[in-house]
């Protein structure tokens, strides 16, 4: 598997090596020892699935506080989608940066999103599935968001605000500087 740090480098780009013969493709999506061994040692405890019937819809920008604040690793089974991780860590050197790539069905690359980010992701295509492992169950009381368009954030989403499918609870979610992030920066050594 080839990782990739991305512009805030403790979100990581995935690249899993595909096998293909005449009978299709294989492919390992997950395998704990080798994300050990590039530093990512998070146990995962939940997968999620999404599917979305529009293109241009966007889910998030979502994060669970502490004590069950969730890592999470994205993937798309069917479809693409640009997806978003956004630096809620006080303290950070990259606190209210975000960072994303383009992950699609046909490629199976995945998003690593530490503790500590706010996550969201805009369909390209109809009919997208996105499969996603969480580290923490959710919690519905701990669950929190930054407004998806928050213009101090400067996400260029590949759709139009008037055109973009959102849940009227994410159309609520604050904005990063009136959010008293529940997260801390750690320098680890």
């Amino acid at each position: 598997m080839n990782i990739i740090s991305l512009d805030i480098p403790d979100v990581k780009l995935l690249r899993p090596q595909r096998f293909r013969d005449a009978r299709g493709v294989f492919c390992e999506i997950y395998n704990r020892q080798s994300l050990s061994l590039v530093g990512i040692s998070v146990d995962f405890v939940q997968d999620n699935c999404s599917v979305s019937q529009a293109a241009g819809t966007i889910r998030g920008l979502h994060f669970q506080a502490p004590p069950m604040a969730q890592a999470k690793l994205v993937m798309v089974l069917r479809g693409r989608v640009r997806d978003v991780a956004v630096d809620c860590r006080k303290g950070s050197p990259t606190f209210g940066s975000h960072t994303g790539v383009e992950l699609d069905g046909d490629n199976w690359h995945q998003l690593f999103v530490p503790e500590g980010f706010a996550h969201g992701f805009c369909t390209l295509e109809p009919n997208t599935i996105v499969l996603y492992k969480v580290s923490a169950p959710y919690a519905s009381k701990l669950d929190g968001g930054i407004l998806w368009n928050d213009p101090d954030l400067g996400i260029d989403w590949p759709v139009a605000a008037d055109k973009a499918v959102i849940s009227d609870k994410d159309k609520q979610l604050q904005r990063l500087r009136d959010l008293p992030s529940p997260f801390s920066y750690a320098i680890t050594a």
